[in-house]
């Protein structure tokens, strides 16, 4: 696909264009000045050549105020018109343009004689054309001279570029599905304005479904802070930056529209965005992490290896700075992006850390473990603070077997709590100091045993807690709704033709990175 540039002129142009359309000449003359890029437009060029032959110098010389002509031209043009208001015997005006102007006091301090030719004829009482334009020349062709002269200096383009440009770029990104529909739209950041839900409520409306090749189902998804991006982390290592409005891959990352995804060498088993959702973090399978900037798709840090299995939890500090990880080697550990290094290790679970996560405000390290355990850490010095053992909605001794712990989610109105989940019909409203608040148990469905958790969400005010089965509030355990969720179903729904393109292309991009490697 040929790239086109756009030159740094063009676009100060069209910023000028836009000031003087909006009248704000001072800035306009401002920018010119420093940019040494001038403007030079009129509506029309045969408009402007017209009111030169027919002597309209009131509307010329207001044209010509906002254009910037070589010293020449302008000379040329302000003899005319002094030549042309001695002969009507505007000696008034003709001495005032001739005295007090740039461009005359240019001719006085270069060509004296002609200036004085000038001063000269003012000072008479009649008016001889043949002494003012010389035997060669006359009042209609000096005209025709300056107005061939001056309609090289200035171009039309049609009014409002910059409006229009931008609309038709927002109508192409509408188009391809990159901005949803009927919502506000933020221009100078380029996003979707957030909007904070004003109340919570169980969904009702599938936006999309993304479905995948059999054997490049998705192990691991995550959502930008914004809302901006979803992404998945495949079986297959490739992670994939998608719309979620249209089910479609972003294309307004260059990275994807050529095919080179962000990839791992082996399955992504989860991922991780920066508060801000510039970087994500990504964990797979053989033990490694990288660090990758979305907007580019470049890699800004590795990991290798970051555990001695595989990385089931990946996550950021507040700052950004650090990079905390869970393993199925048991570990809780924390990295630093700008060393690059181990900067301290959490052990204590004696089995498979399944999800591990930083407080809100960071002092905090708390991680939920297949040895049934849910641990809170002290982030500095890597103490363990508190061990609890969640069971049939209670803390249990440490003698009592407890389900493996699956998740935990930092509730969103509240720093200082999370929600556990654990392999157990059961969920738990915890305090990062250890203090067990409230379970959750959905009521039974009549005729069936309640299933067990295997994860859970909040929604975005976190007054609803979605498990696999239903939505429940989070203020009393009641169940509000059904389940509602999104499946990915491997190998159907995006069109055999569209899956084995995918594969196709993506695994041959995939190879060909890995062998460069």
């Amino acid at each position: 696909m040929t790239s086109l540039e756009i030159e740094s002129s063009d676009v100060i142009r069209l910023i000028e264009q836009f000031l003087k359309e909006n009248n704000l000449l001072r800035t306009l003359r401002t920018l010119q000045e420093e940019s040494t890029i001038h403007l030079n437009t009129v509506d029309s060029v045969e408009s402007f050549s017209s009111s030169i032959l027919s002597g309209d110098w009131e509307s010329v010389l207001k044209t010509t105020t906002q254009l910037t002509l070589p010293p020449k031209k302008l000379v040329d043009l302000y003899e005319q018109i002094v030549l042309e208001l001695v002969e009507m015997r505007e000696t008034a005006a003709a001495r005032s343009l001739l005295r007090q102007t740039e461009p005359m006091q240019v001719l006085k301090d270069n060509q004296p004689e002609r200036y004085l030719h000038l001063e000269h004829l003012l000072s008479k009482t009649f008016f001889d054309e043949r002494e003012a334009y010389g035997e060669d020349s006359s009042k209609q062709r000096r005209r025709q001279l300056i107005a061939q002269a001056l309609s090289t200096e200035v171009t039309v383009v049609p009014p409002a570029r910059l409006l229009t440009l931008l609309g038709q770029s927002l109508k192409w990104q509408y188009a391809q599905g990159l901005i949803p529909p009927e919502t506000a739209y933020d221009l100078f950041r380029g996003t979707a304005p957030t909007q904070r839900a004003e109340e919570d409520a169980v969904p009702g409306l599938c936006y999309n479904s993304i479905k995948f090749p059999r054997k490049q189902h998705p192990e691991s998804i995550a959502f930008s802070p914004d809302g901006q991006y979803l992404v998945t982390g495949g079986v297959d290592g490739i992670i994939e930056v998608y719309n979620y409005m249209t089910g479609k891959l972003r294309k307004d990352l260059q990275y994807q529209l050529e095919g080179n995804l962000m990839l791992m060498d082996d399955a992504v088993l989860s991922l991780g965005f920066s508060r801000d959702g510039e970087h994500l973090a990504s964990g797979s399978q053989d033990g490694r992490i990288k660090v990758w900037r979305v907007s580019t798709g470049a890699c800004v840090r590795r990991f290798s290896p970051a555990h001695s299995q595989g990385v089931t939890a990946v996550g950021f500090h507040r700052d950004g700075g650090e990079v905390l990880s869970g393993s199925f080697d048991g570990s809780v550990r924390i990295h630093g992006i700008k060393s690059g290094k181990l900067l301290r290790d959490f052990r204590g679970h004696t089995s498979f850390v399944n999800d591990a996560l930083f407080s809100h405000d960071g002092t905090r390290v708390m991680s939920g473990s297949s040895d049934g355990t849910f641990r809170i850490w002290d982030a500095k010095s890597t103490a363990l603070l508190h061990t609890l053992h969640l069971h049939e909605g209670g803390l249990a001794g440490a003698g009592v077997s407890a389900p493996t712990v699956a998740r935990i989610v930092q509730v969103p109105r509240n720093a200082e709590q999370v929600v556990v989940v654990n392999r157990s019909g059961w969920c738990y409203l915890v305090s990062v100091k250890g203090t067990l608040i409230r379970s959750f148990h959905p009521p039974p469905t009549a005729g069936a045993p309640t299933p067990d958790f295997v994860t859970a969400v909040l929604s975005p005010r976190g007054e609803l807690l979605q498990n696999s089965q239903r939505f429940l509030s989070l203020d009393d355990g009641r169940s509000t709704g059904p389940r509602m969720h999104v499946r990915f179903p491997p190998g159907m729904g995006m069109g055999k033709g569209r899956a084995r393109e995918r594969s196709t292309r993506h695994r041959s991009n995939a190879n060909d990175r890995r062998r460069r490697r």
